[in-house]
C-alpha cells in the first residue's frame, strides 16, 4: 500500500479555505498567499493480526529473553500501564492494551505465577474510575483483578512508597513499593511521541512527588527542549551531545533494581472516526460531500451547547491501526517505537518562519473527562504542539504564535481544583516560570486538601498546573508574542498572553516584532506531525 508522506504546500490562489480546529469547534480559515501549510503523513497500515503481533514481539523481544524465559513459579509479578494521557484521542475498544494484558496474564498463568498485581502509571496524574481502568485492561481483566490487585498508583502513600537508590545527581527514586518488590515488572504503553518512551517513562508515572519533582522543573522541562540553540533541540532529545537528564538517570536506576519488560504499541494517523473522514484529509480533495460536512460540523458545534459538545467530544473514539508492537529491554524497544513513530509524523521543513500558527484540537493528555481550562490551553499549544519538532523550531527566535482556541476561563472543581488556585492566586502574581516555582510550587506541594483530592477523588495532584506552566516556559522564552485567535481576552491577559478576533487581527498584533509581511507557517494537526527543519 502506497502512503503518501508528509509534505509542505504554498497558499496560492488555488488554495481553498483550510480546516483549523479551534478548541471544542472546527473551522474553514483563508490564509494569506505564501503560507507553508505543513501537513502530516497519511496514515500508516496496520500490522494486520494485532494478537499474532503481540505473540510474536513476546516470543522475540529486543534485548531481552523471551517474556516466558522471565516468568516461574513463586515470582511477584508487576504489570504497570499507562492512564488516559495516551493516546490522544482515546481508540476504539477494544483498548490493545489490554490485549497485552491479557497476553502476559496468560503466559504468567502458564509458568505458575501467582502473584500478580496491576498498576495504573499515572504519576501525579489523577487516579482513574472504575470505568476508565476496565475500558482500558478489558472486562475479563478487571472482573479478575479490580480493585484488590488492580489500581492508580498513589504518589503520596508513604505506606506504599520505597526508595531504591539515589542517583549520581542526588536525586533519590522512591517509587511504588509494589514495584520496587517485584521479581518482574511489564510496562504496557501506547507511544505517540518519541519523548514518551523509555526508562524515564516508567519514573514518571510510578515514582512519589519527591522524585518527580526534580524531573518536572523548570530546570528539566529547559533542558527537554533543548533551548536555546541552533539545531540542537526538539521532541524532548534535550540537544546534541546532552548528558542523560533526570528522568533518564533515575529511570536507568529503576531498572538496575528491578527487572523491566517492556511493551510498546504504535499506531497510525487515524485519529478521526470513520464517519468524518473529511478531519484527515487534504482539503484540495475534499468531495462535495466533504466539504458540506465540514461546514455543518463547524456550524453544528457552535449552535450546540458546550455541555453537549464535551458529551459528544467524550464519546469520540479513534479508529487507529496498531503500526508496531515491540517488547523487551526498555531502552531498546524506546528505540523501536521511536523510529515507528518518526515515520508516522515527521515531515521536512526547509527553515524557520517568523510566525507559526497552530489550531489546538479538543483532546489534550490532561483533560479527559473535563473542560480544557486556560493553563492545560496553553500547555497544549506552547508544551506540546510547539515541542514536536527536530532540530530547531518552526518558528524564529523572537517570532510570533498564533493558536486558535477560546481559552475559555472553565475549570473542572473535580479534575483540576489546583488550576482554579493556579489560575487566580499564582498566574496573578506572576507568570514567569522560575518565580512560580520558588515562590509557590511547595505550598502546593504539601496542602493536604489537594492531596487529599488527589489520594481519595479523581483530582490531579496540587502541582500538576505547576509542571503543566513548566513545560510551556521554554517557548514562551523563545517567542516574542503568543495571540490567542478568538481566545477570552481576560483568561489570555492572565496568562501574559493577547487576543485578536481574526487572523487578520493577529497579523496585524504581531507586526511590531516580525514585520507587515512576515513568513507564516501553518502546522495543520492533528494528527500528530514533527517538523523537522533544516
Amino acid at each position: 500500500m502506497l502512503v503518501r508522506p508528509g509534505f509542505v504546500l504554498e497558499v496560492d490562489e488555488r488554495t481553498p479555505p483550510l480546516l483549523v480546529h479551534q478548541g471544542e469547534g472546527v473551522l474553514l480559515e483563508q490564509f494569506p498567499l505564501g503560507t507553508r501549510v505543513v501537513y502530516p503523513p497519511e496514515s500508516l497500515p496496520g500490522v494486520g493480526d494485532v494478537d499474532a503481533a503481540i505473540a510474536a514481539a513476546l516470543a522475540a523481544p529486543v534485548g531481552s529473553e523471551p517474556l516466558a524465559a522471565l516468568l516461574r513459579p513463586g515470582m511477584r509479578l508487576t504489570i504497570s500501564f499507562d492512564d488516559l494521557s495516551t493516546p490522544l484521542p482515546r481508540m476504539r475498544r477494544p483498548d490493545v492494551r489490554g490485549r497485552i494484558i491479557e497476553a502476559v496474564l496468560t503466559a504468567a498463568a502458564a509458568a505458575g505465577v501467582d502473584d500478580v498485581a496491576l498498576v495504573v502509571a499515572n504519576g501525579l496524574n489523577r487516579r482513574l474510575s472504575a470505568g476508565e481502568v476496565e475500558r482500558i485492561v478489558g472486562e475479563r481483566v478487571f472482573r479478575s483483578f479490580w480493585p484488590g490487585q488492580l489500581r492508580s498508583h498513589d504518589a503520596e502513600d508513604p505506606d506504599n512508597l520505597t526508595v531504591v537508590g539515589v542517583t549520581d545527581a542526588d536525586e533519590q527514586v522512591e517509587v511504588s513499593r509494589r514495584v520496587a518488590a517485584a521479581d518482574l515488572l511489564v510496562h504496557v504503553g501506547v507511544v505517540q511521541s518519541p519523548a514518551a518512551v523509555g526508562a524515564g517513562g516508567l519514573v514518571t508515572g510510578l515514582s512519589s512527588y519527591a522524585t518527580l519533582r526534580h524531573v518536572h522543573s523548570v530546570a528539566a522541562a529547559v533542558r527537554r527542549v533543548g533551548l536555546p540553540g541552533d539545531g540542537a533541540g526538539g521532541v524532548g532529545d534535550g540537544g546534541v551531545g546532552a548528558p542523560p537528564g533526570p528522568a533518564a538517570r533515575m529511570g536507568r536506576l529503576l531498572c538496575e533494581a528491578v527487572r523491566v519488560f517492556a511493551v510498546a504499541v504504535t499506531v497510525n494517523a487515524a485519529t478521526a472516526p470513520v464517519h468524518y473522514p473529511f478531519l484527515t484529509r487534504r482539503e484540495w480533495e475534499w468531495s462535495l460531500a466533504d466539504q458540506a460536512m465540514a461546514v455543518g460540523l463547524g456550524r453544528g458545534l457552535e449552535l450546540v451547547g458546550s455541555r453537549a459538545r464535551r458529551r459528544l467530544l467524550r464519546d469520540f473514539a479513534a479508529d487507529y491501526a496498531v503500526t508496531s508492537v515491540s517488547a523487551g529491554d526498555p531502552t531498546a524497544v524506546a528505540a523501536v517505537a521511536a523510529a515507528a513513530v518518526d515515520a508516522q509524523q515527521r515531515v521536512t521543513v526547509d527553515g524557520q518562519s517568523d510566525v507559526v500558527v497552530v489550531g489546538l484540537g479538543p483532546f489534550g493528555p490532561f483533560d479527559a473527562g473535563a473542560v480544557v481550562n486556560p493553563v492545560l490551553a496553553a500547555h497544549g499549544a506552547l508544551g506540546e504542539v510547539f515541542g514536536r519538532y527536530r532540530g530547531r523550531p518552526v518558528v524564529r527566535e523572537n517570532g510570533a504564535l498564533i493558536v486558535y482556541h477560546p481559552l475559555t476561563p472553565r475549570f473542572s472543581q473535580l479534575h483540576h481544583p489546583s488550576y482554579v488556585d493556579f489560575y487566580e492566586e499564582v498566574l496573578a502574581e506572576s507568570t514567569e516560570a522560575a518565580t512560580v516555582e520558588a515562590k509557590f510550587e511547595r505550598q502546593y506541594a504539601t496542602d493536604p486538601w489537594y492531596a487529599s483530592l488527589y489520594r481519595t477523588s479523581l483530582a490531579h495532584h496540587g502541582v500538576h498546573p505547576f509542571h503543566r506552566w513548566y513545560e510551556a516556559a521554554p517557548a514562551m522564552a523563545h517567542v516574542g508574542d503568543v495571540v490567542w485567535v478568538g481566545g477570552d481576552r481576560a483568561a489570555c491577559a492572565r496568562l501574559g498572553f493577547r487576543a485578536a478576533s481574526t487572523l487578520a487581527d493577529a497579523l496585524e498584533m504581531v507586526s511590531g516584532s516580525v514585520g507587515r509581511d512576515p513568513s507564516i507557517t501553518y502546522l495543520h494537526s492533528p494528527p500528530h506531525l514533527i517538523a523537522e527543519v533544516r
